[in-house]
């Protein structure tokens, strides 16, 4: 027993190749993926041939659907040769001839592919042009390079043709022109340019397909591609020569400005300007990845390798076969694989020295916590606050103190950590309302008249009353 696949082609019968033709007319059942094709009611006058148009209605997905039409073919084929026929070719965006050869290999059933014309070759002809880089694209699963042209199938409805106009738009500007291919190869045939905008103001079929053209790269503004294609440019060797002269150390700057600038915005809860800053920290990962790849030492591939192999490796419990229920579980797993990797490391290396001192001092203390080296409870570090605060109190010398004040900031960050306050956003906190307090005060001070260099400590506090109630909390 075998199946025979056949290709229908994009359209009437005569638009068939003759291999086709003569399997159609074999004699050997006829199994239809669907009636609802041009050239059906001429091979099939008599509505001898099965169609699977019945499952449309059964199916909860479209997987469910393209398993129920293989089962159907291969019980047909238990009792002989059958013919399995389906629009255009049938390996081109056809998801049930691919799921029927993955269900015959396990049953041990051979299939015989014969091809027909693609919807790709009746659409060349249609657009005038050559489609040697075209991209073929599913309108239920769309994956898209916008910076290659597109044909898009499976835009059989307004509710689909909607669905991919609005995943379009966050692509492509609104008035990006795409082209609506109708019934390719028949006497309908119709062309129709639209805005992308405009995509779903005209009811669409099962015979219709949407061409894309490409985006220049300096175009392709909402995705990564696009912003990695300007840095690129800007590095060229024909590029702005201040780029070009960059270099880590001269970078430095910048980065630690845009992380701090990123840092205010999630403070500042203001989502738009949290989107530009995180553009703007973006921008200094590619311009050092850049700045590598011109002196040769590494490419932003390697960059986004290193991380993305790092991510794979310490989540087994999502690509591998580990389990982990809590994020504690997660932490203890990311841990043990980290020293395995790192066999002899402290699990202290990874907290940069350049760490802000607050933020590093609760992330060493919080890596000794998780082995173990701490105090049981919160009691521990409160007595041990009270101990440097008085050995603070005797120092005698300026190192002395210093030492001291240290340590009374150490025990802080811990206790901080302890309770699930972040120091080093605490004192961000603490600082920022102090600054807009005391804003209040110079305008207090100023409306009155008032220099504050001129107020005794009582007309300060004052002040400071009258801030604190109109800046609450």
């Amino acid at each position: 027993m075998a199946i025979h696949v056949a290709g229908l082609g994009p359209g009437p019968a005569d638009l068939l190749t003759i291999e086709v033709r003569q399997l159609l007319g074999s004699g050997m059942p006829v199994i239809l993926r669907t009636r609802h094709h041009p050239c059906i009611a001429e091979v099939d006058p008599g509505q001898q041939f099965r169609d699977c148009d019945d499952l449309y209605a059964a199916g909860a997905s479209f997987e469910d659907l393209y398993a129920a039409i293989a089962r159907r073919v291969l019980d047909a084929a238990a009792g002989g040769n059958v013919v399995y026929a389906v629009p255009g070719h049938p390996l081109v965006a056809e998801r049930s001839v691919s799921e029927l050869m993955a269900q015959a290999v396990s049953a041990g059933v051979e299939v015989t592919i014969h091809p027909g014309l693609a919807y790709v070759d009746v659409a060349a002809v249609a657009l005038r042009m050559d489609l040697g880089g075209i991209q073929l694209c599913d309108a239920l699963d769309l994956r898209i390079d916008a910076q290659r042209p597109a044909l898009v199938s499976q835009v059989y409805s307004r509710e689909v043709a909607t669905a991919l106009k609005l995943a379009l738009l966050d692509i492509y500007p609104a008035e990006h022109p795409v082209t609506v291919l109708s019934a390719l190869g028949t006497s309908d045939e119709s062309v129709r340019g639209v805005p992308l905008s405009e995509l779903d103001h005209r009811p669409l079929g099962y015979l219709d397909t949407v061409y894309v053209p490409a985006l220049e790269a300096i175009e392709d503004l909402r995705r990564f591609d696009g912003l990695y294609a300007v840095v690129e440019r800007l590095h060229a060797p024909d590029g702005c020569p201040w780029d070009r002269e960059q270099t880590h150390e001269s970078l430095r700057p910048h980065l630690l400005e845009e992380s701090y600038e990123t840092l205010e915005a999630i403070d500042s809860d203001a989502p738009e300007r949290l989107a530009e800053e995180l553009g703007d920290l973006l921008l200094q990962v590619l311009m050092h990845a850049a700045v590598a790849n011109r002196l040769g030492r590494f490419t932003f591939a390697d960059v986004a390798e290193h991380i993305a192999r790092k991510l794979i490796r310490r989540h087994p419990h999502v690509f591998g076969e580990a389990t982990a229920k809590t994020a504690e579980e997660v932490w203890q797993s990311w841990e043990a694989l980290k020293k395995a990797e790192k066999p002899g490391a402290s699990i202290l290396d990874g907290v940069p020295a350049t760490l802000p001192a607050l933020a590093a001092s609760q992330s060493i203390q919080g890596r000794a916590r998780r082995i173990g080296f701490d105090w049981p409870d919160v009691d521990g570090p409160l007595a041990k606050l009270v101990e440097e605060v008085e050995e603070f109190a005797r120092a005698g010398s300026v190192d002395e103190r210093e030492d001291e004040f240290g340590d009374i900031l150490f025990v802080l960050a811990n206790i901080g950590q302890r309770m699930g306050v972040d120091a080093e956003q605490a004192l961000r906190g603490a600082n920022e309302k102090f600054r807009r307090r005391f804003r209040t005060v110079e305008e207090l001070a100023a409306g009155r008249g008032v220099d504050l260099k001129d107020l005794d400590l009582a007309g300060l506090d004052a002040l400071w009353d009258e801030a604190k109630a109109a800046n609450a909390p």
